[in-house]
């Protein structure tokens, strides 16, 4: 590998963990577009190219999901009951997600990718925030709830905050235990994503030496090591500048990666 390619992922990991620190998003968002130039310049098989970007982001996850959750269980801000009854949920989900996502064209996946980025975008430039409804449902609820937000987490390879943290505030879970609790959830999300997308991608003809499934393992650890290193300094900035300006150019960041992948698509 060359020293080009290693500060092509060092560089896009860097960028992930900043935003993840600076705004609390999922680094999937950032990494599988910035994956998808990177493992297509690398010489991946154009058809497998985006089933590894979200199995190589997905694996990622691994390690941030497991730093946040600690940190927000020090604070006392999980709710474990909730926690245990999405699990079995998310784990199906998961699975499902990363072998829809295996038999899906590329086409497919790109299109329901920049659609979910256009919905975090709205939801971030306008503040969008359920007001609390209803109660909580019973374990067979969450157990559904939990089962769709794994499926679309493996399928935009995210830590499924943006879905699971909007659902338990509409069922009056207070804010910071929502996002404690979403945190907590996202290491059973990361877990069953990178394990579907290893298994689904285990025969997959064409990947390249280093290749665990549709895991790129050197895009991982560097991507990883950089990430590690940029959030706290993301977090930090996050308490010095304006939060509104921040979501709403990221926001305007987001569409525009949508926008051009669309495109380039349509092009194609």
């Amino acid at each position: 590998m060359s020293i080009a390619t290693v500060a092509g992922y060092l560089a896009i990991g860097g960028v992930s963990g900043f935003f993840a620190g600076l705004l609390g998003i999922g680094g999937g968002i950032v990494l599988v577009p910035a994956l998808l130039v990177a493992l297509g310049a690398a010489g991946f098989p154009p058809e497998l190219i985006f089933q590894t970007a979200l199995g190589t982001s997905m694996a990622t996850i691994l390690f941030t999901a497991l730093s946040s959750l600690r940190s927000h269980h020090a604070h006392g801000a999980v709710r474990w009951p909730v926690v245990r009854n999405f699990v079995p949920g998310v784990l199906l989900g998961t699975g499902l997600g990363s072998l829809v996502a295996r038999h899906v064209p590329t086409a497919g996946l790109t299109v329901f990718f920049c659609l979910f980025l256009i919905v975090v975008a709205a939801q971030m430039a306008l503040g969008l925030r359920p007001k609390p409804g209803r109660a909580l449902p019973g374990r067979m609820g969450q157990s559904v709830a939990a089962l769709g937000i794994g499926m679309v987490s493996s399928l935009v390879a995210v830590g499924g905050g943006a879905m699971t943290v909007p659902f338990l505030v509409w069922c009056n879970v207070p804010v910071r235990q929502a996002i404690g609790t979403s945190a907590a959830v996202g290491l059973p999300i990361a877990f069953g994503g990178t394990l579907g997308y290893v298994l689904n991608g285990w025969f997959a003809a064409g990947l390249p030496a280093g290749s665990i499934g549709f895991v790129y393992l050197p895009a991982l650890a560097w991507t990883v090591l950089a990430s590690a290193l940029t959030a706290p300094f993301g977090a930090h900035a996050a308490n010095r500048l304006p939060g509104v300006l921040l979501r709403r150019v990221f926001a305007a960041l987001l569409l525009l990666v949508a926008w051009r992948m669309l495109g380039e698509l349509w092009a194609g």
